[in-house]
């Protein structure tokens, strides 16, 4: 097995730092972090320039990226464009996201993500959130296609299960009765509830009945009262219960988010999502989602994703740029930032093989500046270039 030896710059593993020592690769996996003096005879070594190395990022929620919706295309070809434009940005594992759509959406991204994930290339599973949400909390979601979860939907949804290594499930309670979860989670699915007004007590029964965590916090959930707690409150106060967040300064108030993340009970941590639509690694201003036109607008330093009457529509965002609004506005610091990106939603999908570059994980791997400005990615222990910043962010 032929080894490459990264050496000259800091190495963060998920865990702890290391310097003056080398990350080793073969085979597509971690072979070991050792000492610069200590490289394996016969390793081909690159000398880095300063800078850090780091897990590569995973993301649990990518509608879209590089002009590709999945929705527009539920086939492999378009889950392996959109995989290949989150790369460019740091994200070496990621789920293709379907959002509610037809039935025959849904059998099709099913079937389109067995074959993505089989050619192992950033393609760890697929997440369908919805069709069965709560039209009171819709978001972009298209009232017409939301719907009670049925057996033959249950059926479907339990040979996926089956025929995929990962399946990520957003659900309303409202639409997904107690028992269907319980046996969804028993399955192997990974169930989020979203979209939905629950109450807290609702959400509690839900987790307690197999459901992981939430679906981007605070964003089309009942919220944080003094004397109703929400969903907001059950995800926060509940230790088993993990939570993706949106970290872009538009999805939410970056005060609500600090407050949230010192507040989380584990072991269920908050992490990272992009929730991510075609313009990301494009120059477009614009997109369609089933007919309707989202724009792109400039906000603060960033941008964001509209409908017509000003509904969000997923986000702008990559992943790098979530990490520094994580360390920075967050005030979550370097490393925490950075298992928000990669071992903490790793760890909520059940990746053991990433997000971490402990010996046997996949050589998914960052190689970041000090600003934590992305210079370049592994995948797989292949190179893979980082993108140019189309958006002068």
């Amino acid at each position: 097995m032929a080894l490459q030896a990264l050496i000259g710059a800091r190495i963060f593993d998920g865990t702890e730092y290391h310097a003056g020592a080398a990350l080793v690769l073969g085979g597509g996996q971690v072979a070991e972090i050792c000492a610069e003096a200590a490289v394996p005879n016969g390793a081909r070594i690159t000398r880095l320039a300063g800078g850090l190395i780091a897990p590569g990022f995973v993301d649990a929620q990518v509608n879209g990226g590089g002009g590709v919706l999945l929705n527009d295309a539920p086939t492999a070809t378009a889950m392996q464009q959109i995989a290949d434009a989150h790369a460019a940005f740091g994200t070496t594992s990621l789920l293709p996201t379907l959002i509610s759509d037809r039935p025959a959406a849904v059998t099709a991204a099913i079937a389109a993500a067995v074959q993505a994930v089989a050619a192992g290339q950033g393609v760890a599973g697929l997440h369908l959130e919805g069709p069965h949400l709560a039209p009171a909390r819709k978001g972009t979601h298209l009232p017409a296609h939301l719907r009670p979860m049925t057996a033959a939907d249950e059926a479907e949804l339990m040979a996926a299960v089956a025929a995929l290594p990962l399946l990520v499930l957003t659900v309303a309670p409202e639409q997904v009765s107690l028992a269907q979860v319980a046996r969804l989670a028993a399955a192997g699915a990974v169930v989020c509830l979203g979209h939905t007004d629950c109450d807290m007590a609702t959400a509690q029964r839900y987790f307690a009945a197999g459901a992981r965590g939430v679906t981007h916090l605070f964003n089309a959930m009942s919220g944080l009262g003094h004397r109703a707690p929400g969903l907001v409150g059950a995800a926060l106060d509940t230790g088993t219960a993990w939570g993706g967040i949106i970290a872009d300064g538009t999805h939410v108030d970056p005060a609500s988010l600090r407050i949230a993340l010192r507040a989380k009970r584990g072991p269920g941590r908050l992490f990272l999502v992009t929730d991510a639509m075609s313009l990301v690694g494009t120059a477009g201003k614009s997109l369609t989602l089933d007919g309707r036109k989202i724009r792109r607008e400039s906000v603060g330093g960033g941008s964001r994703l509209t409908l017509a009457d000003g509904t969000l529509a997923g986000s702008d965002l990559d992943m790098a740029s979530a990490v520094r609004f994580a360390a920075g506005p967050l005030e979550q610091g370097e490393a925490e930032a950075l298992r928000m990106a990669s071992l903490f939603p790793a760890q909520f999908l059940r990746l053991s093989d990433r997000g971490h570059l402990a010996p046997g994980a996949r050589a998914d791997l960052v190689y970041l500046d000090a600003a934590l400005r992305l210079l370049a990615v592994w995948r797989g222990g292949a190179l893979f270039p980082a993108a140019k910043d189309l958006r002068g962010r």
